[in-house]
C-alpha cells in the first residue's frame, strides 16, 4: 500500500469550469480525480429530462468534461470517480466508452446504479422540511438515495479506471478511492471519519482554494481569474494535506478550509453520510507552508440507519420578467411599472418586485431594471408575468427597453429516509455485464 495517496477534485457542481481538472491530471501526479457534478434539483431535473426526451438523463456537460481528460487520465494512470451519471449512469458510461474509442483510449469503465428509489419510499412519510407528507405536495417525479462507499467500492476493486455514479454522497466519491488505494477498513470509525473530512474539504473544489472565499477588501485572494482546483496528500494514518497545484491562483490557508469545513454543516457534533457519523469539532487546520494546510482531529461514530432520500416534485410554474429604464427619474419609473404589473396581476397570482440600480434624484441621470417574478400552478399564469412585463413597451411608463422574459417549470425538492435493505446498488461494467 502506498504511504500517501493524492485525491483531487475537478469540479464542484454541474455548471464548474473544464480547464482545472486538466491542469490537475496533467501536473498533479494524482491517483484519482473526482468530479463532483450532482446537487439536489440537478438529479431531479436530469430525471425528468430522461422522461421527457428533453436530453440526456446525465449531465450534460460531461462529454465536453471528459473530451480533454481521458487521454491524459490513461496517460498518468489516474483514476476518476464522478456522480455526473445522474439519472442515467449507464446511459453516461456508454458515452464515456464511444468518447474514449474515440480518442484512442480504452478505459474500464463502469456506471454504480440503485439510487433511483422512487418505486420504494414511503409516500406518506412527513417531509423534514415542512412535516407533511411527501405525498402531499404534488407529484413526484424523482428519489434519488444517496449511496456510499459500499456502492463504490466495487468498481474501484474490479480494476474500473473510470466510474460514474448517480446520486453518491459528495464525500464517499473521495472517501471510496482513499479506502480502495489505502487499504483502509470500512469499519474503522476513524479512518472513515478522516477521509469523510478530506471529501468534504474537497468536494466543492474550487470553494476550498479560495473562490467562494473571495470578498474584494475583506477575504483577498490573487488570480482569482486563474483559480487552482484542490488536491490532498492523505496519509495512511488518515492525516492530509490540503493545497493546490504551484503557479495557479487562488490560497490555501487556514481560513479557507475554515469556512469550507463549516459549509452545510448543521451540527459539527454529527455530520451524516452514509458511511459514518462525523464529529468535526476536533478538527484543527495548520498550515505547515504556502497553500498548505494539514488536516486532523476528525471523529466518528457508527454510520446512520438509514439513507437519506432526495425527493423531487412537480411545484407549479414561475413567470419572471426584467425592463430596463434610464436617463433621468429611471428609478421612479421603475417603480411605478412594477406597480402597474402588481395591479395588473392582482387576485392571479402574487409577484414579486424588484428595482435593481438607480437613484431616486430626478435630477439625477442613471439605470435602473426592473425584474418581476411570480409562481402559480400551471404555465399559462405564470405566463401573464411575461406579457404584463412585455406590455410594458408601450402600456407603462416612458423610456422602457431591453425586455427578458421567460416562463418555466419549477420543481420543488423535500428530504427523507429509506432503509437500507431497500436500496440495491449494482455495477456494471459497459460492454462486460453487470456484477
Amino acid at each position: 500500500m502506498p504511504e500517501v495517496v493524492r485525491i483531487g477534485c475537478g469540479a464542484g457542481f454541474a455548471g464548474d469550469r473544464l480547464e482545472p481538472a486538466v491542469d490537475l491530471v496533467e501536473r498533479g501526479a494524482l491517483d484519482t480525480l473526482v468530479l463532483e457534478c450532482l446537487g439536489e434539483r440537478t438529479v431531479s431535473l436530469a430525471s425528468l429530462r430522461a422522461t421527457d426526451g428533453s436530453g440526456p438523463g446525465h449531465d450534460p456537460l460531461l462529454r465536453r468534461r471528459l473530451a480533454p481528460l481521458l487521454e491524459p487520465l490513461a496517460r498518468e494512470g489516474t483514476r476518476l470517480v464522478t456522480n455526473a451519471g445522474a439519472a442515467d449512469p449507464i446511459g453516461a458510461a456508454r458515452m464515456a466508452r464511444e468518447l474514449a474509442l474515440e480518442l484512442g483510449v480504452s478505459p474500464r469503465i463502469a456506471a454504480v446504479t440503485g439510487d433511483d428509489v422512487l418505486d420504494r419510499i414511503d409516500r406518506s412519510a412527513p417531509a423534514w422540511e415542512d412535516g407533511r407528507p411527501l405525498e402531499e405536495h404534488g407529484e413526484l417525479v424523482s428519489a434519488n438515495a444517496y449511496l456510499g462507499v459500499d456502492a463504490l467500492l466495487p468498481a474501484l476493486r474490479g480494476g474500473a479506471d473510470v466510474v460514474i455514479a448517480g446520486r453518491a454522497a459528495d464525500p464517499s466519491l473521495f472517501l471510496a478511492p482513499l479506502l480502495d488505494s489505502l487499504g483502509w477498513d470500512p469499519r474503522d470509525e476513524e479512518l472513515m471519519a478522516a477521509g469523510t473530512l478530506v471529501g468534504h474539504l474537497l468536494e466543492c473544489a474550487g470553494q476550498v482554494t479560495g473562490g467562494y472565499f473571495s470578498d474584494p477588501g475583506v477575504k483577498d485572494v490573487p488570480d482569482l481569474a486563474n483559480l487552482g482546483f484542490p488536491l490532498a496528500e492523505v496519509a495512511a494514518d488518515g492525516t492530509a494535506v490540503v493545497t493546490k497545484l504551484p503557479g495557479t491562483g487562488g490560497r490555501v490557508d487556514r481560513w479557507t478550509v475554515t469556512e469550507q469545513l463549516t459549509y452545510e454543516v448543521t451540527d459539527p457534533t454529527a455530520y451524516l453520510t452514509p458511511d459514518v457519523t462525523l464529529d468535526l469539532t476536533g478538527v484543527r487546520p495548520e498550515e505547515v507552508g504556502p497553500d498548505r494546510v494539514r488536516v486532523s482531529g476528525a471523529r466518528g461514530r457508527v454510520r446512520p440507519e438509514r439513507l437519506k432520500v432526495s425527493v423531487g416534485y412537480r411545484a407549479g410554474f414561475r413567470g419572471e420578467g426584467e425592463i430596463s429604464y434610464a436617463g433621468p427619474g429611471a428609478r421612479a419609473r421603475a417603480r411605478l411599472a412594477g406597480e402597474v404589473v402588481r395591479e395588473r396581476l392582482r387576485g392571479l397570482l402574487p409577484v414579486r418586485v424588484d428595482l435593481i440600480g438607480g437613484a431616486d434624484d430626478p435630477a439625477e441621470v442613471g439605470e435602473c431594471r426592473l425584474r418581476v417574478a411570480g409562481s402559480g400552478p400551471d404555465r399559462a399564469i405564470a405566463q401573464a408575468v411575461e406579457e404584463e412585463v412585455t406590455a410594458l413597451y408601450t402600456c407603462g411608463p416612458a423610456g422602457g427597453g431591453g425586455v427578458r422574459t421567460r416562463a418555466s417549470e419549477v420543481i420543488g425538492i423535500l428530504s427523507t429516509t429509506v432503509g437500507r435493505d431497500l436500496v440495491e446498488p449494482r455495477t456494471t461494467y459497459v460492454g462486460e455485464g453487470t456484477v
